[in-house]
């Protein structure tokens, strides 16, 4: 969520802003808003002024023993008055705060200007793709070709978007996330977590608006309770309503989750094979950190998620997203992108985030500064990585002549020294 003070203070700049990235603030219901606000405030102000008046002619005609009832009424009246423009301005301020809540994050200063993904530009480039002598495959062909990825038996079971995996592939898909946790465990100094699969509408509302992402949500019908699109909702939601002690900032921590999304608006768009699910795993990166050091954290947190890449010998990418392609609540992010043969493509494997305060704001997340102050902590989040995407990754880049997939050096001891897999 927004800081009012910035819009009061500069609204025209903020909302030239969020221009950048599409949105159209609507100046005309914020100063209407701020209008009912100030208005409710001049009449409490005034009136308050007029009781603390009344309230010492009132002590001065009782220490002269002359009637003072006329005045006491009127005081009293007072009283009543002001409780009213109290629940007023109290009605106002909710209504300000839902508006609030519905404003996307304003881009960091250094985020690039743009209309879509076309706009991004690459910050590095690491590794060389692997030229094959052979006709390369797709994580479809070469899944299904092993008899280990199994679409027709998981449409079956859920519909589509969905999928089974079976024997080496099942193994892999498990190993890539025990690494990917051992990895940010032990050479990160990441804190393991694991956490429910299901959040209330206040966490996630306390990362995202809820309002405006309900539909990309499974809810539980029923219950206010929805299945987590990323771990990112329930781990950063650790500090909701809480004032930490500035000396244990950052907070780091590492989830292995399942993740569910319901892909509202994507139809059409990536049907084969598991590149876009309803269902799929992700081992999340979250940090907690001090507003002063929060791009620090954030250049670490993404270099941390491309360390498994680099292990795992797949080439990548590294671009900043521009003001058009950026998430809702995020001030500024990097995507890195993976390199795909099959598809002749970088796509997107991981997206790491620095959202400033704008969730700590709404969560109301703080911190204890060194004068003993309160304030904002910065959230940031990635993913390190997409489990699935990973694994398409390795299937792709890893494929031979004959069908089989060799096992990754760093991935062997995960899988028993297994050094390919092949039909079973």
């Amino acid at each position: 969520m927004l800081e009012v003070q910035l819009l009061r203070s500069d609204l025209q700049a903020v909302a030239k802003r969020l221009a950048d990235r599409g949105y159209v603030f609507p100046v005309a219901e914020f100063e209407k808003l701020e209008a009912a606000r100030k208005a409710v405030q001049t009449g409490t102000q005034e009136l308050q002024a007029r009781r603390n008046q009344l309230s010492k002619q009132v002590g001065q005609l009782k220490a002269r023993k002359e009637d003072a009832s006329q005045l006491m009424a009127e005081v009293s009246a007072q009283a009543d008055r002001l409780k009213a423009l109290e629940q007023e301005l109290e009605a106002v301020q909710v209504r300000l705060n839902e508006f609030l809540r519905g404003i996307p994050n304003v881009p960091h200063a250094s985020v690039p200007a743009g209309k879509s993904s076309a706009d991004n530009p690459e910050m590095r480039k690491v590794g060389t793709p692997r030229a094959f002598n052979f006709t390369v495959k797709d994580h479809v062909d070469v899944g299904e070709g092993l008899g280990l990825l199994d679409f027709a038996t998981a449409s079956k079971l859920s519909g589509a978007r969905f999928s089974v995996m079976k024997a080496g592939i099942a193994q892999l898909h498990r190993a890539l996330a025990q690494f990917m946790l051992d990895v940010h465990t032990r050479e990160h100094g990441y804190t393991e977590v694991y956490v429910p699969y299901l959040v209330t509408g206040e966490c996630a509302d306390g990362v995202s608006s809820l309002a405006k992402f309900k539909d990309d949500l499974f809810k539980v019908e029923g219950r206010d309770l929805y299945l987590i699109p990323t771990a990112e909702y329930p781990v950063t939601n650790f500090v909701r309503d809480q004032i930490i002690p500035g000396e244990k900032l950052p907070l780091k921590f590492v989830c292995h989750s399942p993740c569910f999304r319901s892909e509202a608006g994507s139809y059409g768009k990536d049907t084969r094979g598991i590149i876009r699910q309803h269902q799929f795993d992700k081992v999340e990166l979250v940090q907690i950190g001090h507003p002063q050091k929060s791009y620090e954290l954030l250049e670490q947190l993404t270099t941390h998620a491309e360390v498994v890449l680099k292990k795992l010998e797949l080439p990548y990418r590294v671009v900043t997203l521009c003001t058009g392609d950026m998430g809702f609540a995020a001030a500024k992010t990097y995507d890195i992108e993976v390199w795909l043969p099959g598809q002749q493509a970088y796509r997107e494997i991981s997206s790491c985030s620095n959202f400033e305060a704008f969730q700590a704001r709404r969560m109301q997340a703080r911190f204890r500064n060194e004068k003993g102050k309160t304030e904002f902590v910065h959230t940031l989040n990635g993913s390190a990585l997409a489990v699935g995407r990973t694994l398409i990754a390795v299937l792709e880049n890893y494929q031979n002549a004959d069908g089989s997939v060799a096992v990754p050096e760093a991935l062997r001891p995960y899988m028993g020294g297994m050094t390919a897999i092949k039909a079973s």
